[in-house]
């Protein structure tokens, strides 16, 4: 799925993997049924919530333009306690 972009690894994501939370970078236009859908089939796993942000735009100049960059949405992914995603385990 091109949607997904890819999965973020910063402090609090980090945090977030005791709690068996999962954080994404997605594409804007990717809704959270389209979401779940994909990380249940794709992972075989069972999502019990599922939380969506956008990141905060930062402006920007390049010359004589001034803009704000695409923004991308993230996305955190509560799993059932005995599921976990392979790309994230500490195996």
């Amino acid at each position: 799925m091109d949607e997904v972009k890819y999965p973020v690894l910063t402090e609090k994501s980090i945090r977030l993997l005791e709690r068996n939370q999962y954080t994404f970078n997605v594409d804007s236009q990717l809704n959270k049924t389209k979401m779940k859908i994909w990380i249940e089939h794709f992972f075989d796993v069972k999502v019990i919530a599922m939380n969506s942000y956008r990141l905060p735009e930062k402006g920007g100049k390049r010359g004589s333009m001034i803009g704000h960059p695409i923004r991308c949405k993230r996305m955190i992914i509560t799993l059932k306690p005995s599921d976990s995603i392979p790309l994230f385990s500490e195996q």
